[in-house]
């Protein structure tokens, strides 16, 4: 198998979902640090336009969204699991239910909590704002205080009380996928304010869970340059795939489509349609800088539309 090479920055959160997978299964990796905001012009020959963080690359295969990301490492390393064998499918849906309901109001939590400018810098706010289609207006973000870090207390609250069997990760004695999605948002909240902030001061059991978390490491990183991963792409060639002829869409092999995140960073990127099953849907494209690459997306999350 080619390397796995990350292309994404240390306050990630979404970076470290994949980060501490990589633990959980000792993956060697090889590491490229990528700015925080826009432009991102050693990235863009790879993704064709995708600006969310992190991204996946196997030689000229380019995985987007860590959904996808995770599947594909689960793919590759099967050995320990992410997915516990005859729980994959509730492993997958309560991964699905963290990302997309308890990410947004924890790092609301943070973000109302710290000089946003002074921290991450005027740059960032800007691209923030373009990103999410939502104002990081200082006052704004102090007013949703109260209501950030209630919904984030009653979201947690429910993987406490998972927790309150005795059980050491959420699907039981060994860490999986959906360990590694409530992971990220909590080692968000930690890495900002504090291993006990608020609401985790009142989450005993979450906190502990986060230490058992945070043990797994990161696995065998190598620092990279860009450079290195471009010419890895150029010098690759992406790997079979196909499309379902029964899929539901209608889409047909060798169409022009678009694909295109439906909630944040609604960037679409184009290219030919070349594999599309119910996880995934795949793009070839060419860039000048790296040839011939396949950019894979998740299908759920996504819109995909025929150019």
């Amino acid at each position: 198998m080619s390397d796995i090479i990350l292309h994404h920055y240390g306050l990630s959160p979404y970076a470290e979902k994949v980060r501490i997978g990589l633990g959980l299964k000792q993956a060697a990796w090889k590491s490229v640090d990528i700015p925080s905001v826009m432009p991102k012009p050693e990235l863009m020959p790879l993704t064709g336009g995708y600006r969310r963080t992190p991204v996946m690359q196997i030689g000229a295969d380019i995985y987007c969204d860590t959904q996808l990301i995770m599947l594909e490492l689960e793919k590759r390393l099967p050995s320990p699991p992410f997915l516990p064998k005859g729980r994959e499918g509730e492993a997958r849906a309560l991964t699905m239910w963290i990302d997309r309901n308890i990410f947004a109001p924890a790092v609301g939590v943070v973000m109302s909590q710290v000089d946003v400018a002074a921290k991450f810098g005027e740059a960032f706010m800007k691209d923030r704002s373009e990103f999410s289609g939502r104002s990081f207006d200082p006052a704004r973000l102090r007013a949703a205080i109260p209501i950030v870090r209630d919904q984030t207390y009653a979201l947690l609250s429910l993987a406490e009380a998972m927790l309150a069997d005795g059980r050491k990760f959420v699907l039981g004695s060994e860490p999986s996928l959906p360990d590694c999605a409530l992971y990220n948002p909590v080692w968000f909240i930690q890495q900002q304010l504090g291993a006990t902030a608020s609401p985790l001061d009142r989450l005993p059991r979450i906190v502990a869970w986060s230490e058992r978390m945070k043990a797994l490491g990161e696995g065998k990183r190598t620092d990279i340059t860009a450079k290195d991963a471009l010419d890895t792409a150029e010098g690759a060639f992406p790997a079979a795939v196909s499309v379902d002829a029964d899929d539901p869409s209608g889409l047909k092999s060798g169409q022009p489509i678009s694909v295109t995140p439906d909630d944040t960073g609604k960037v679409p990127v184009s290219g030919v349609l070349v594999g599309l099953t119910a996880d995934r849907v795949s793009i070839a494209r060419h860039d000048p800088r790296v040839g011939d690459v396949m950019v894979h997306f998740p299908r759920a999350g996504y819109i995909i539309q025929a150019s």
